[in-house]
């Protein structure tokens, strides 16, 4: 695991963070291949606390030994010699669950054994504190319902203390200095609070950890979804799952296809086939998120985009129209660059009635269909390139914003003849409209 490197001036990391990264490191010592990343955590939390009380014991043994009082010094020495011998037959077993039972045990005895040679509550300075990190641990490690033994462990071992408590303060050991007595009650109730201390800040950094990654894992399925769905749609989706369809009697629909790009691609390499078509879409894209219109889909080198849904708007087809010939201009800017002149495009427009939905529950799409959406279909496969072909309906609802000259009638599959009209920005048409128009 490497750390990251702190600039000089720069604020370091927070308590709460290093312990986590130093329970990371602990973890390591008996992990498994195949543990989670929970689970590796919790041993961490386990081994970090077992090392932490075993340093902290050597004040008691040093202390006892000060005193004359070789009993009760061998008890938190015991305990360190079990952690120790514990470490090593973890790091070479990977025994995790024999650990955790030998320092759940020596959390719950070994301090009533202290406090029992001491002579009772008051003499040991409440030295049974230090049993309390056994229910705590267990809850951290086992769960609710597994750690209830052990708590009910520590409540029977508090009230069997709590009867014999006078008789252990008749003992000639229980007659310790007052100074003696309140210095170690200081330092039972600071060094437990210490120790619960490291468990609760390493568990309220995981669920501030775990609250920020889901998050983040949040944000990125928001921003997949909306990728795939409009807003509206994915909003309805979330909150009322099953088959979402409206009728929309007025929407126009947009078809954008690459003059010549099959042929074209053919003759290209892959990467520059996706990253031409990336270029071209991205743009496209931007347009219509800028015009407040809906991309639906693309279709190979194919581009379809509706206005009007799933929010109906009254200048559905302008903001179409708009973006119909902002699409073109784009197109001509990339066609200018170097290798890039066979670039052209042909833009199909029509308005009318669609129906819209989301189909499919795996890869799901969001989807028009009806004689709106054939016919845009149509306007743009029957199309010139660089022009924006619209239908008669589509030429004699623009406003005067725009232009319209007539191409004449055609034949236009699965609808016959048709007449239909090329579109332009008001004031460019008379200038380009040929002779005899």
């Amino acid at each position: 695991m490497t750390g990251s490197r702190v600039h000089p001036g720069a604020a370091g990391p927070s308590p709460r963070r290093a312990v986590a990264r130093q329970l990371m490191r602990l973890s390591d010592l008996g992990a498994r291949p195949e543990d989670s990343h929970d689970e590796r955590l919790r041993q961490g939390t386990l081994i970090f606390l077992s090392v932490l009380v075993a340093a902290l014991s050597t004040i008691w043994v040093t202390t006892y030994l000060a005193y004359g009082d070789p009993v009760s010094a061998a008890i938190p020495g015991l305990y360190q010699v079990i952690t120790v011998i514990g470490l090593v037959v973890l790091a070479r077993t990977r025994r995790f669950g024999t650990f955790r039972t030998m320092q759940l045990v020596a959390f719950l005895v070994l301090p009533a054994l202290l406090q029992v040679s001491l002579g009772g509550f008051v003499a040991s300075s409440g030295m049974i504190l230090w049993a309390m990190c056994t229910p705590l641990a267990a809850l951290a490690l086992l769960g609710t319902r597994r750690s209830v033994p052990w708590l009910a462990a520590f409540l029977v071992e508090l009230v069997v203390l709590a009867l014999v408590d006078a008789r252990l303060a008749e003992s000639p050991a229980a007659l310790l200095p007052t100074g003696f007595v309140v210095t170690f009650l200081v330092l039972n109730v600071a060094g437990v609070m210490v120790s619960a201390y490291v468990m609760l800040s390493y568990f309220v950094e995981q669920r501030e950890r775990a609250h920020r990654e889901l998050q983040l894992e949040r944000e990125r399925s928001e921003r997949l979804l909306l990728n795939v769905l409009p807003v509206p749609i994915a909003e309805r989706l979330k909150a009322e799952p099953g088959v979402i369809a409206e009728h929309y009697d007025a929407v126009s629909v947009l078809f954008a296809d690459i003059v010549g790009f099959t042929a074209r691609s053919a003759m290209m390499e892959a990467a520059e086939v996706v990253a031409l078509l990336d270029q071209v879409f991205s743009a496209f894209d931007r347009l219509a998120d800028a015009a407040g219109v809906e991309k639906i889909k693309t279709i190979g080198d194919a581009y379809m985009l509706v206005g009007g849904l799933p929010e109906p708007r009254p200048n559905h087809l302008a903001a179409v129209a708009r973006t119909a010939l902002a699409m073109r201009e784009e197109i001509a800017l990339i066609a200018a660059r170097p290798g890039q002149g066979w670039l052209a495009v042909r833009i199909g427009i029509d308005s009318g009635p669609v129906v819209a939905g989301v189909i499919g529950r795996r890869k799901f799409i969001y989807d028009l269909w009806g004689d709106t959406v054939n016919t845009a279909s149509r306007m743009e496969s029957h199309g010139l390139p660089g022009e924006i072909q619209v239908t008669g309906r589509v030429a004699a609802a623009l406003g005067p914003e725009f232009a319209v000259r007539p191409r004449g009638t055609i034949e236009v599959k699965g609808k016959g003849p048709m007449q239909t009209f090329l579109l332009d920005r008001a004031g460019k048409a008379a200038e380009e409209m040929p002779p005899g128009q």
